[in-house]
């Protein structure tokens, strides 16, 4: 793959809100995405985390139901109505192979961004949630004691139009949505986001 068909690559993989519901995703499908996850970096190479896949389309609607979206839209209730992604996966920690700690909690990170884009190169899209209740996702899907939701990722093929933009230092990074529901992803500008070391820095004439 060329460099710009990896970047063309990161930047279609969009926190996907809307999808077709009548493109299933399979057990097969959802596994794949596993196995690309399972070479992803570890933390002192312990691989503590473990994934339930959720296809069944009752699984699929209790979990759906335990999921919060797109938070920072007020008075906007996302997925729409026979939007809703048609598979999930729930990343657990196994607390039987390690104690939690900040160290695997950016192994989820790592994970989750890897599933997003496996899925992207299938042709799916997905979205990372983190507002739900591990009890509750625990509850519904009967999970043992020993493994704790810490992330869930949202699989299917996407249904709505995302728009990068840049803003200016100082605008509003808010994501946003138009008259016509176009979703705005607000991107700082690269100037922005370098940190330059002093010797970097262009000297004032």
């Amino acid at each position: 793959m060329e460099f710009k068909e990896w970047k063309d690559l990161l930047k279609s993989s969009r926190s996907t809100r809307g999808y077709d519901e009548s493109r299933r995703v399979s057990r097969e499908e959802l596994t794949e995405l596993v196995d690309c996850a399972r070479y992803a970096p570890s933390t002192m190479n312990m691989q503590p985390l473990r994934y339930r896949l959720v296809f069944e389309p009752g699984e699929v609607a209790k979990v759906q139901s335990l999921t919060k979206w797109a938070g920072a839209l007020k008075g906007i209730h996302l997925p729409h109505e026979g939007h809703c992604p048609p598979a999930f996966i729930v990343v657990c920690h196994d607390t039987q192979i390690a104690a939690a700690g900040p160290g695997f909690v950016r192994d989820v990170g790592i994970v989750c961004q890897t599933i997003a884009l496996s899925a992207r190169v299938m042709g799916l899209g997905g979205c990372i949630l983190g507002a739900f209740s591990a009890d509750a996702v625990k509850e519904a899907l009967g999970l043992p004691a020993h493994l704790i939701p810490m992330l869930i990722v949202a699989v299917g093929k996407p249904e709505e139009t995302i728009v990068l933009t840049e803003v200016e230092k100082g605008e509003s990074v808010a994501y946003y949505r138009d008259e016509n529901d176009v979703h705005y992803v607000p991107k700082r500008r690269l100037d922005d986001v370098l940190i330059l070391s002093t010797e970097s820095k262009p000297k004032a004439e």
